[in-house]
């Protein structure tokens, strides 16, 4: 049935919402897709439905060809499955958890593993079951700290989250596969540039991990690449750590003042003036101080030594020390620990004391990759307003591990040794994991092998963002008049506009909508008669569908104009043509 513009649900704006900063934002709540209910929740109306449900279409279509079977779970679940895992304390402040009127514990499920786990558990029990993949495409909650960008980065948001479950290490290499090449013909479907990097799998656990990321400015990850083929995501970028170098003979640590040096520019410059050297950054080793909060509610104090070079990656330090919740020690900190001399601390002190020991600080210290054995530093003494050089890692010191916390830079090689990599920003369309045996292990899910055994069954997780690409997808196809849909997912194939007062040029437009629906076409039919052609137009620019029909003084000679939102090309030719073409 043609839909009318009449009687349809919707309203443009004019003007941008006052609390949007990307352009999908502005043009998704100006065109009428959606409106804003809460800070990162939104309301869907019929035009978005419409988008978000052929977008739907095409992953359903990919999932079935790669062997998915969809099921559907509740928004709302129990604590227990989530307590079994871990995962009800891991996750923090970051889910909606909530209780019924008896005082029992639920959330508002930000990921399903622990549901679809235990759902294999209570149907299969043989390995003869196996493989299996089953999806949703659902709705999920995360209390996101500052959501933002509109559907971007919201508190609630659709995602398809498919399992797949087997009973051996290549069943799931090959059921991951059939996911992984799965995702790649939905965005090259959808028109989607992607890149695929190395991820870490976070709270989600497993092994194999991987992001499939979509290169925009306004993405909020950055990742890497080299020419060699090499791509991750900053957090999963791994150091190359330079050889071991010995250290017989090199000069003894000297210990000299260094006053009003609190950061490094300013103990590069004195330490040049006093040793007549020619010193930069990367020869100071920067001590930085970070306080853990471990899921039992500990407070921790650690140390990484990082190169004076380099800064301390939030986003990597927070995969180095997860679970723990991580952020700069406070000036409370530093006055309960006055062993801690701020900014002049080192990994020395005067009476060689290191300061992961018991006899210093009882602090643990870890150090970059980069300080490997017969490294030579400067760094603090540990003694207000004095330094030390020549100090030697593995003769002068020593750590408690290495962790990967500094930033990644332009130009630093990438691991698998294919050249050096540039920096890109990008957003997260999709992703990928082998999580292994950690859900089934957890929950208590087995089956019998072929020799009547009980092993556990090994998963993976595979999840896309439905509206976040919805999303990316308004962000790419637009002008300054609106929106410009692609034909795979924009709410209508054609648009018609009927203009002027002649009841012919209505007659015609109404026919020819009849007509272009039975050819197969869904067809949005501008019947309105009291507006003017101007804000006819203005709407279909807006709304954003590809091909548009306008049918107006031409109708008596039985023509109308072809426009093509995309190209901008129009074009006047006879109704059985502008049908011919349209219908292809």
């Amino acid at each position: 049935m043609v839909t009318r513009l009449s009687n349809f649900f919707l309203r443009t704006l004019r003007e941008d919402p006052a609390d949007a900063e990307v352009t999908s934002h502005k043009l998704l709540v100006r065109a009428g897709y959606i409106r804003r209910q809460a800070p990162g929740i939104f309301a869907w109306l019929p035009l978005g439905l419409r988008v978000k449900g052929r977008l739907e279409t095409i992953i359903r279509e990919e999932m079935t060809a790669a062997g998915a079977q969809e099921v559907h779970f509740p928004a709302l679940m129990p604590r227990d499955p989530y307590e079994a895992t871990g995962r009800w304390e891991e996750y923090g402040d970051g889910i909606f958890r909530l209780k019924d009127r008896k005082d029992a514990d639920y959330l508002l499920a930000p990921t399903h593993e622990e549901a679809f786990t235990l759902l294999v558990k209570d149907l299969y029990s043989s390995y003869k079951d196996l493989p299996l993949t089953i999806y949703q495409i659902q709705d999920k909650y995360r209390d996101e700290a500052r959501p933002r960008a509109g559907l971007l980065r919201g508190r609630e948001f659709t995602m398809k989250d498919a399992y797949s479950f087997d009973s051996s290490d290549a069943g799931l290499d090959a059921s991951y596969m059939a996911q992984r090449d799965a995702y790649e013909r939905i965005f090259q479907r959808l028109g989607l540039e992607y890149v695929i990097v190395q991820a870490d799998a976070g709270a989600m656990g497993g092994s194999r991990s991987e992001e499939f990321l979509h290169p925009t400015a306004v993405g909020e990850d950055t990742f890497v690449r080299s020419a060699g083929g090499y791509a991750a995501n900053v957090e999963a970028f791994t150091t190359v750590a330079p050889e071991p170098i010995a250290f017989d003979g090199l000069p003894a640590p000297v210990i000299f003042d260094s006053p009003n040096t609190p950061t490094i520019d300013t103990l590069v410059a004195h330490t040049n003036a006093v040793l007549e050297g020619e010193y930069g950054a990367g020869d100071t080793l920067k001590n930085v101080v970070l306080a853990l909060t471990h899921l039992d509610g500990t407070r921790e104090l650690v140390i990484v030594g990082v190169p004076g070079d380099r800064e301390v990656d939030d986003k990597r330090v927070e995969v180095a020390f997860a679970p723990a919740e991580v952020e700069p020690a406070t000036a409370d900190d530093f006055e309960n620990n006055p062993l801690l001399v701020k900014g002049y601390i080192g990994p020395w002190s005067e009476t060689g004391a290191l300061l992961g020991e018991e006899s210093a600080t009882g602090i643990r210290y870890f150090l970059d990759p980069r300080v490997v054995d017969g490294s030579s530093w400067i760094t603090g003494a540990n003694i207000d307003e004095k330094h030390v050089h020549s100090l030697v890692a593995g003769r002068d010191f020593a750590a408690d591990g290495f962790v990967e916390v500094a930033s990644v830079r332009e130009g630093d090689p990438a691991p698998d040794g294919s050249g050096p990599v540039t920096l890109a920003r990008g957003m997260e369309i999709g992703h990928v994991f082998q999580l292994g045996r950690k859900y089934a292990e957890a929950l208590g899910l087995k089956v019998l092998d072929e020799n009547g055994k009980q092993v556990t069954v090994t998963m993976g997780s595979y999840g896309i963002g439905v509206t976040r690409i919805l999303a990316i997808i308004a962000e790419l196809n637009n002008d300054d008049k609106g929106l410009i849909w692609p034909a795979s997912v924009a709410p209508f194939d054609v648009h018609v506009i009927a203009t002027g007062k002649d009841a012919v040029a209505f007659e015609l437009a109404e026919s020819l909508s009849a007509e272009l629906e039975q050819s197969g076409l869904d067809v949005l039919y501008d019947d309105r008669a009291k507006v003017s052609p101007g804000v006819k137009f203005a709407d279909a620019e807006l709304v954003g569908v590809p091909q548009i029909v306008i049918v107006g003084r031409a109708a008596a000679d039985g023509q109308v104009e072809l426009w093509d939102r995309r190209s901008g090309d129009r074009e006047v030719v006879t109704v059985a043509e502008a049908v011919e073409r349209l219908s292809r």
